[in-house]
């Protein structure tokens, strides 16, 4: 089962219509900002270097989705920043925008004539958001990636067991810290309107990192112990664990409440433990956790996946199978919700990934344009005798830029 092209769906116009991002961004964090912005309607135009353009697009490995899932959406133009040739035309696409983005090293904007205090005495309405490592502090000048930060914020402490570390499946502190970065736009667009200024918008990893851990950081203070790394932490429920089925595939099933604890045991026969009185609480069903365990496995092991699926769907229990991110591919829910985006690649080929987890009144925002080739649009943004006021009506692709 494939995705069906996914076209933008909203009746109206998108709630950031009008609004011109500059984009300067490789890797993560930058793009997936621009990319909900782009989403949200924003006319995006990203900044790649001349020739190949952003590195980003050839990496491989487990980096070989990155430029696919966070670059739909946008307007390619290829530019130098810091040579003089290309200066004054990067200026004026300044000089048109709202708001401009930037997730380079610290210091390398400011060092070529870039940074806020400049930009914002040319185009005082200017939204300048720039995405690094840390915010301002000991660690300001750090060099930092998704994994420094885990490592040194406890996630990957919490996620992997005692003694090792790991990290995070996902680049989960380069995706919302770039989310955060849209709030911060979103806010300071808004205040604009009042003041007819701009603001510096200021989000980085680290901190991102610690809104993420907080509820263990206040954990460990109430408790006065240091929090455990999840694969041991200190059971909340009783029933809230991967388990088998009859061909030994991988669920997770759980009961978070009283009403659940019942419904669970009528459904899979599990009487004995129904009748226990020591297990009407919450408490005493975690304290003979193991019991548990040891007769809800023996009861799940004579049925399917499917079958255990359909009996806790039927009840209202949690389940999931443990899937890969493959499987989501051909997910039956994502697929028929139109949650995908068939989403086309300047190679050619194509790619099925996910839009914004949002819709407005029940219609999503969709894919307007495929990840642009390098320079796609560089007849409209750069070669012209002045910048356009608006964004380009997509043709061909350039041939002298196609990558093969």
């Amino acid at each position: 089962m494939t995705a069906e092209p996914t076209p933008a769906t909203t009746p109206e116009p998108l709630p950031l219509e009008g609004i011109r991002v500059i984009e300067f961004s490789h890797m993560v964090m930058g793009p997936s900002c621009g990319m909900i912005l782009a989403d949200l309607g924003a006319e995006v135009i990203k900044v790649e270097p001349r020739g190949a353009g952003d590195k980003t697009r050839y990496l491989p490995g487990s980096g070989s989705g990155l430029f696919p899932a966070f670059n739909r959406n946008k307007h390619s133009v290829q530019l130098d920043i810091a040579e003089a040739a290309d200066r004054d035309r990067v200026l004026d696409l300044i000089d048109s925008a709202d708001v401009l983005l930037e997730n380079f090293r610290v210091g390398k904007m400011e060092a070529i004539g870039f940074g806020y205090e400049e930009l914002s005495a040319r185009n005082p309405g200017l939204i300048y958001c720039s995405l690094k490592g840390f915010l301002s502090g000991p660690y300001g000048n750090r060099a930092a990636l998704d994994e420094v930060v885990q490592m040194l914020g406890g996630l990957a402490y919490m996620t992997g067991p005692p003694g090792q570390p790991l990290r995070a499946g996902a680049s989960v502190n380069d995706i919302m810290g770039g989310m955060f970065g849209v709030i911060g736009i979103q806010s300071a667009l808004r205040v604009r309107e009042t003041t007819g200024r701009g603001k510096l918008i200021n989000s980085a990893l680290f901190e991102n990192n610690a809104f993420l851990v907080g509820t263990h950081m206040a954990q460990s203070q109430i408790s006065g112990e240091p929090p455990r790394p999840m694969p041991t932490r200190q059971a909340t429920w009783a029933v809230y664990d991967i388990f088998r089925d009859a061909a030994d595939n991988q669920v997770f099933v759980a009961a978070v409440s009283d009403g659940q604890w019942r419904d669970l045991c009528d459904e899979f026969g599990l009487t004995g433990l129904a009748a226990d009185p020591d297990m009407l609480t919450n408490q005493g069903r975690v304290d003979q956790r193991d019991r548990i365990h040891s007769e809800l496995q023996q009861a799940l092991s004579q049925l399917s996946l499917a079958e255990i699926e359909e009996k806790c769907t039927r009840r209202g229990l949690p389940v999931a199978p443990v899937n890969t991110p493959a499987d989501l591919t051909d997910d039956p829910h994502l697929v028929a919700s139109g949650a995908l985006a068939h989403t086309g690649l300047p190679t050619g080929t194509s790619v099925d990934v996910p839009l914004l987890p949002l819709t407005f009144d029940g219609n999503r925002l969709g894919l307007r344009s495929d990840v642009p080739e390098p320079g796609r649009h560089n007849n409209h943004y750069r070669d012209g005798p002045t910048v356009p006021t608006g964004p380009p009506v997509d043709g061909p692709q350039p041939d002298e830029n196609r990558l093969d």
